[in-house]
């Protein structure tokens, strides 16, 4: 017995003990058949387990214990019996096998513990008189033995079976702990589905992932990255045909399906195929969806074909939402990068564009080299530069080449006509506005100033900025910040600002119509952009600049500029300045059809103005006003302000005498 006890209790399952439990009984009891009857926990059967003869085919494997005959009657009664199997007549289903197999006497033994009932331990004998009382008493000893020791196998048993459900659950969790981490650290589309296939891959054995998604403009689902145990990781094209693939059919149903090969066949589809190509025999296929709609699917493969249960189809169509989630932030995450790339290149592109340009300034007269000098003073700094001249002088090209020289080269130039927007318009694109600030405000915006944070803002014709924006724009000079049109939250900004116009501001502060501390703020570093009539020596350099880039963008060879025409154009005095000589040289250069220019000689000369009975007086008073003005600059030897200046002189104020000098673009001459 104690042999018994030591030889069961080194045996920790119920299929290791089975192994050993007729050889040791052998010593013990007489018999040449030998069967455990368990209880199914699950239920109210029994389960049969022949141990001896180790071939024996038996009637059945489980059976309801009010069907097992002699062991329903020891289970029920809890003890022992010896039944003996009569030759002929009806027996019970265990009896009559039992006689069939020549067995003639039968010993039947409770399996129980002091906690629970285990099952029912039987023998068999061919002799008739193997199993007498003292015998029987015997066997009830090794019976409760037996008990403990199988009773502690199923215990091993269950206890191993929920280590592996515990195992397989806390694989699940943390498969969808990864699923959620995908969705927040893998913006990369292709390292997601790279991802998505490796996460899977833990928690199922396949030998071939793959993800498969909807376009929309073919109407069509094309797999996309496709894993395979032999190959890794590929990009496949095609499409799957929706109405006979897996994928396809998964697709339109929008649930979780499993599918093999062979089935596939049978009905013809094209999936077999393609499965049978990657080596797969069957494939869980669930369906990638989100609040948009459809998005594609997931398919696992295996090479066997029962690779899946329920419990995985049911695992992988949890994760499915998430993973679709992930997929849809992915491809929005490279459309948006792809989209800012190319309005990077498009920003380059211009900048580009625009040095080529505007990058070389056209002119050696020492008017412009003044203006350069100034240019290369203030850049360097933060000041506010206002540049002022007449219409077409090139003052944004000035405003760029402050910009450029600066050290805000490598941020944003943004320039804001502000006479070209109208006055309703002109603070939204300035300061912008949230949503809602006004009808039509369907979404929140960034005006010009916002636009230009770290950079460079140019204001274009400065001179009309409406009276009640004008503290606005003040602020953002004096304070650095400002609200958005409809906010109340106050912005700080980084700005420089660079204005330029054609108007006297001096002569608007002086009629109320420009505050004169905006004026004050703007006029920090004036720059006066000479006229074309004042550099006369730079209109060959200009005309030839201007001739070829017309000829490039047309497509033509370069004309030469004859003398004659050289001569007519420095004789003009330009009122439309530079921009007037671009559109008359590339008129002139639509014109020719040989290789000298052919000038339209008509557009350099005066226009005839009608004659008045004053027009003499006029023009005698507004000479005589300039005779006056030189006179009096060289008088004063250039000086305008103090009480010897020429302003004195005229008795005028400074502002009134520089007011005048540009009207009739006069030049503070230098002594």
């Amino acid at each position: 017995m104690l042999r018994l006890a030591q030889a069961l209790g080194t045996h920790r399952t119920i299929a290791q003990l089975v192994h050993v439990l007729a050889e040791q009984l052998h010593a013990l009891v007489p018999f040449d058949y030998l069967a455990l009857l368990l209880h199914e926990e699950q239920g109210s059967e029994l389960r049969l387990v022949v141990l001896e003869p180790p071939d024996f085919e038996p009637p059945f494997l489980t059976k309801p214990i009010a069907d097992q005959g002699p062991a329903a009657t020891v289970w029920e009664t809890q003890r022992g019996a010896v039944i003996p199997v009569p030759g002929d007549g009806p027996l019970p289903i265990a009896l009559t096998f039992l006689r069939d197999q020549g067995r003639k006497m039968t010993a039947w033994l409770p399996l129980t513990t002091p906690h629970r009932r285990v099952g029912v331990l039987a023998f068999g004998s061919r002799s008739a008189d193997a199993y007498t009382d003292d015998v029987l008493a015997f066997m009830e000893q090794i019976a409760s033995i037996v008990a403990i020791a199988v009773d502690n196998g199923i215990n091993r048993e269950q206890a191993q079976h929920y280590e592996v459900e515990l195992r397989e659950e806390r694989d699940r969790l943390q498969f969808m702990l990864d699923v959620n981490n995908l969705m927040v650290s893998r913006h990369d589309y292709r390292g997601l589905l790279e991802a998505i296939c490796e996460t899977v891959q833990r928690i199922v054995d396949a030998d071939h992932i793959g993800v498969a998604l909807w376009d929309e403009e073919s109407g069509e689902l094309r797999p996309d990255v496709i894993y395979n145990k032999a190959q890794g990781f590929t990009t496949q094209g095609g499409s799957l045909a929706l109405d006979a693939s897996a994928g396809g059919v998964t697709f339109q149903r929008g649930v979780p399906a499993l599918y093999r090969r062979s089935d596939l066949e049978a009905l013809g589809w094209d999936g077999a195929a393609v499965m049978k190509a990657a080596g797969v025999e069957s494939m869980c296929c669930v369906p990638l969806v989100t609040r948009k709609g459809k998005l594609g699917t997931l398919h696992v493969g295996s090479a066997s074909p029962d690779a899946f249960s329920d419990s995985d189809v049911a695992l992988i169509g949890h994760a499915a939402a998430q993973i679709a989630i992930a997929v849809e932030n992915a491809r929005a995450y490279q459309q948006v990068t792809t989209l800012n790339s190319r309005l990077t290149d498009e920003k380059q592109y211009l900048e580009q564009e625009l040095q080529r340009e505007f990058g070389d300034i056209i002119g050696a007269s020492p008017a412009v080299q003044r203006v350069l000098s100034a240019v290369k003073t203030v850049a360097s700094t933060d000041s506010t530069v206002l540049i002022l001249g007449e219409t077409g002088t090139g003052k944004e090209l000035i405003a760029r080449a402050i910009h450029n020289l600066s050290p805000r080269a490598g941020r944003t130039f943004v320039r804001t006509s502000v006479a070209a927007l109208p006055a309703t318009l002109l603070e939204s694109e300035l300061f912008g506005h949230e949503r809602g600030a006004f009808t039509g405000a369907a979404a929140s915006r960034a005006g010009r100033i916002e636009l230009a944070n770290h950079g460079t803002l140019f204001l274009d014709e400065v001179g009309d900025i409406p009276g009640e924006m004008q503290p606005k724009l003040l602020r953002v000079l004096q304070e650095r910040e400002f609200e958005r049109l409809g906010s109340a939250k106050t912005q700080r900004v980084d700005v420089r600002i660079v204005a330029a116009t054609n108007r006297d501001l001096e002569r608007l502060v002086d009629e109320g119509v420009f505050r004169s501390d905006l004026y004050y703020r703007l006029n920090v570093f004036p720059i006066t952009m000479p006229p074309l009539r004042d550099r006369a020596d730079d209109i060959p350099a200009l005309a030839r600049h201007f001739a070829a880039q017309c000829a490039r963008r047309m497509g033509r060879a370069v004309p030469a500029i004859p003398g004659a025409a050289m001569e007519a154009l420095q004789q003009w005095k330009w009122p439309g300045n530079i921009r007037e000589l671009q559109n008359v040289i590339e008129r002139a250069v639509i014109l020719t059809t040989g290789p000298n220019l052919e000038l339209p000689f008509q557009d350099l000369k005066p226009k005839a103005r009608p004659s008045s009975p004053d027009s003499t007086a006029v023009a005698t008073l507004v000479d005589a006003e300039r005779d006056a003005i030189i006179r009096a600059l060289r008088d004063a030897a250039g000086v305008i302000a103090g009480p010897t200046g020429a302003a004195a002189r005229l008795g005028l104020r400074r502002t009134t005498l520089h007011s005048k000098m540009r009207k009739l673009g006069i030049q503070r001459p230098s002594f």
